[in-house]
């Protein structure tokens, strides 16, 4: 049996120990990356590099400034806002947040970075006015997702520049619409499948009561602007402004940021430190880390080569929109899409498969299964969950998340390079 066989093996065995014996699944990762990698003769020094520190970073990063945001009151009066944005439309609030990080992620902030900062803010809200945290946290997802293939954006500009340097057709305007759109269509889904026919027919209040503001234990009494909220929005516009007009890691401007607002208000911070949701960070962190592992030893390039040797063109595409599909759920999606259009580069110029089909079914495979609480977008947006709904967030994006990996990479396969139009 191959080392690589082997590795695959074991990641399903950690899926399998962890969920059955309810182990944190980033504990089994770390061990399997040890335990593995030194039987295959990797160094500790390669081990540990597989580690996510930029991850790790973000998510305790964007944590902490937003617990310090919930402790102070800050959240509940953007919940306010967002409220008497849509006149009390309940029914309204998940698609504003879609909206917003779809705009996010097209003007060029990276899908992560939006999710980071909208998650918090929409997880709140959801959770104050009883609005199925899964519905929410999906509708964030999918809108960063949705915006994160324009021709200006972070997926878009790998995509568009993997297809330049090997001269291959491409539509950069209909794989952003195509993107788009199929996000849009999942979330109608999601919106009947998690509860929204309930909210067509809510209205809320668009001044909070005593029991609504009372009903989040981070949150105060005062809902009105003073001067540690406005210290507050001041970071978190912040954040989204570096986040759009710099390449600046946002785990480490959020870090700042928060560590600014604890030395003004330590006071009002006290304690926040402790909502950083530690269980969550080290459960992504521990299997992404085995997954580079897998990159390292050179089971991914294994898997692409066996999808190589497969004959039948449009088979072999499937396959590899497939193989987009796990990878993804469990690792980074900017580097599945930079590496597995390579590649499709074989298949394409045969002329057996249309090259912008092929590209946007393979985009759109590795990228909505972000969703996975396993990928960052679905981690980010675990850990804005309020503690006791955090089990529920996560396996509700588990569930999402899988069946993405198995329904996706088909139906984008056969819109887009089954029937040859493209």
């Amino acid at each position: 049996m191959s080392d690589e066989l082997i590795s695959i093996l074991i990641l399903v065995a950690i899926f399998a120990v962890g969920t059955t014996l309810k182990v944190n699944l980033g504990v089994l990762g770390l061990v399997a990356a040890f335990g593995l990698g030194t039987a295959l003769g990797v160094s500790e020094d390669d081990i540990f590099g597989g580690f996510p520190g930029d991850l790790f970073v973000i998510l305790v990063g964007v944590t902490y400034l937003f617990a310090i945001a919930s402790k102070n009151g800050t959240v509940n009066w953007l919940i306010q806002a967002a409220v008497r944005g849509v006149g009390g439309r309940t029914a309204a609030i998940p698609v504003v947040m879609f909206l917003v990080t779809a705009v996010l992620t097209a003007s060029g902030a990276v899908v992560p970075g939006a999710v980071a900062i909208v998650a918090p803010i929409g997880l709140g809200f959801a959770s104050q006015y009883n609005i199925n945290p899964a519905l929410m946290g999906l509708f964030i997802i999918n809108g960063a997702t949705a915006g994160g293939f324009s021709p200006i954006s972070v997926f878009g500009s790998i995509v568009n520049g993997v297809v330049e340097r090997n001269d291959l057709a491409e539509n950069a305007t209909l794989l952003f619409a195509s993107s788009f759109v199929f996000n849009a269509l999942l979330c109608v889904i999601v919106f009947f499948i998690f509860g929204g026919r309930e909210l067509l027919n809510r209205r809320l209040d668009v001044g909070a009561t005593d029991e609504q503001v009372e009903a989040s234990e981070d949150t105060v009494e005062d809902v009105s602007l003073d001067r540690d909220k406005i210290l507050t929005l001041i970071g978190i516009v912040t954040l989204v402004f570096v986040a759009l007009a710099f390449e600046v890691d946002v785990g480490f401007v959020a870090l700042s940021i928060a560590a600014v607002l604890s030395v003004l208000s330590p006071e009002s911070t006290k304690g926040a430190v402790d909502k950083v949701a530690w269980a969550t960070v080290l459960l992504i962190c521990g299997i992404v880390t085995y997954v580079s592992l897998l990159e390292n030893i050179g089971t991914i390039d294994w898997l692409g080569e066996q999808v190589a040797t497969i004959g039948a063109a449009l088979f072999a595409a499937m396959l590899i929109c497939y193989v987009g599909g796990v990878v993804s759920a469990f690792a980074s999606t900017t580097g599945i899409l930079g590496a597995l259009i390579p590649l499709a580069v074989p298949f394409l110029e045969t002329g057996a498969v249309g090259a912008v089909g092929l590209i946007i079914a393979l985009s759109i495979s590795s990228s909505v299964v972000d969703s996975s609480p396993f990928s960052t977008s679905g981690a980010l947006t675990v850990a804005a969950a309020p503690e006791d709904k955090r089990d529920f967030v996560f396996n509700r994006l588990i569930r999402w998340g899988m069946s993405m990996v198995l329904v996706a990479p088909f139906v984008a396969w056969l819109v887009f390079v089954a029937p040859g139009w493209l």
